[in-house]
């Protein structure tokens, strides 16, 4: 069973920069699109950053300037570089990945990580 792991949230003061890192748990055969989102209490999970397997990327505008989104090709990692962090950066930040698990002539399936959470700090 693919998970996708997440690492790298945490807690961090206000213009801070925090680095999250999103990995398939198995060895997989390939990756297409990957995004991050995130959550605020309460609130519906918010598309905040795309990257497909061209390596377009495209923005929420709330962070657009601020975030950074790559890839690993090698690793089949997606990073999300998060620099000049606000307070109402603070929730919980999950990833989802379009994976192939063994070949080419395989479908893609989404998998999601269990979300890591960030928090700002004024």
């Amino acid at each position: 069973q693919v998970q996708l792991v997440e690492s790298g949230g945490g807690l961090v003061q206000a213009g801070g920069s925090l680095r999250l890192s999103c990995v398939p748990s198995v060895s997989i055969f390939s990756v297409s699109t990957m995004q991050w989102y995130r959550q605020f209490p309460g609130k519906q999970r918010d598309l905040i950053a795309t990257i497909d397997s061209r390596g377009t990327r495209t923005y929420a505008d709330s962070v657009r300037g601020r975030f950074t989104i790559s890839i690993d090709n090698a690793k089949n990692t997606v990073h999300l570089q998060m620099n000049n962090l606000k307070s109402e950066d603070t929730a919980v930040y999950y990833c989802n990945a379009d994976v192939q698990v063994r070949a080419a002539s395989d479908n893609y399936f989404r998998y999601w990580g269990q979300g890591t959470q960030v928090t700002v700090s004024t």
